[in-house]
């Protein structure tokens, strides 16, 4: 039976389940709020409940079939992600962007380049690399790279990111956003050309999961169910 990890919690879990609810597949968490496995009507598929951190590492690991989780946990937490995961259909919800952004004082940074720059003076000024505050490490750098940007150093940080510029542990930051508000309430702007990735809620098939003959049978019902066969 194929394996379907969605989130465990919240309002991803919530639009997981009505976005398959609304092509005939209903999804319920079994017993309490802390069972982590659920049913499907409709489907022969075993539900598991994960975070949605969680769930990219599983599906490299070929633990789960499929999942569903944010496209920016799997660009980020896994190595060449596309070579682990495949892609199967973009959900249209958990909409964030992953942006680079600068505090608002710094009227002379509008684009990568001037970031650039900043970071080169802030090193010789300073003795050391500006900081930017980040939980992408990977999807950061790697954007930072391409545009040629030096003289930073990533430091990592697991809360409220936002924060890090006004307690002084950092100079930047890169995190995700939906509204915006968050940092302005920071005194933060993202930079003009600051947008690493467009996030959203996505299914995901794992290349390396061990698919019998009969799990791509159900794999290809579901599709058809799905309305992604084509």
């Amino acid at each position: 039976m194929l394996k379907l990890g969605v989130p465990s919690k919240g309002r991803l879990m919530d639009k997981t389940f009505q976005w398959f609810g609304e092509r005939g597949l209903a999804m319920a968490r079994d017993g309490a709020d802390r069972e982590y496995a659920g049913s499907v009507d409709g489907a022969d598929l075993q539900l598991v409940l994960l975070s949605a951190a969680e769930i990219p590492r599983d599906l490299a690991a070929g633990r789960i079939h499929l999942g569903v989780t944010g496209s920016d946990l799997v660009r980020d937490r896994l190595v060449a992600w596309d070579a682990q995961v495949e892609e199967l259909a973009r959900m249209g919800f958990g909409q964030a962007d992953l942006v680079i952004a600068v505090p608002t004082f710094w009227t002379d940074v509008e684009t990568l380049d001037d970031l650039d720059a900043a970071a080169a003076a802030f090193r010789r000024d300073h003795g050391f690399r500006m900081r930017i505050a980040t939980k992408y490490h990977r999807l950061v750098r790697n954007h930072l790279r391409h545009h040629g940007v030096a003289d930073y150093r990533l430091i990592d940080s697991q809360g409220a990111t936002e924060g890090t510029v006004r307690n002084g542990t950092a100079e930047a930051v890169a995190d995700i956003t939906s509204s915006g508000e968050t940092l302005r309430d920071n005194h933060l702007r993202p930079l003009a050309d600051g947008l690493v990735h467009a996030s959203q809620a996505t299914l995901y098939r794992a290349r390396n999961a061990a698919w019998t003959d009969e799990d791509r049978q159900t794999l290809q019902r579901l599709k058809k169910r799905l309305g992604l066969d084509a």
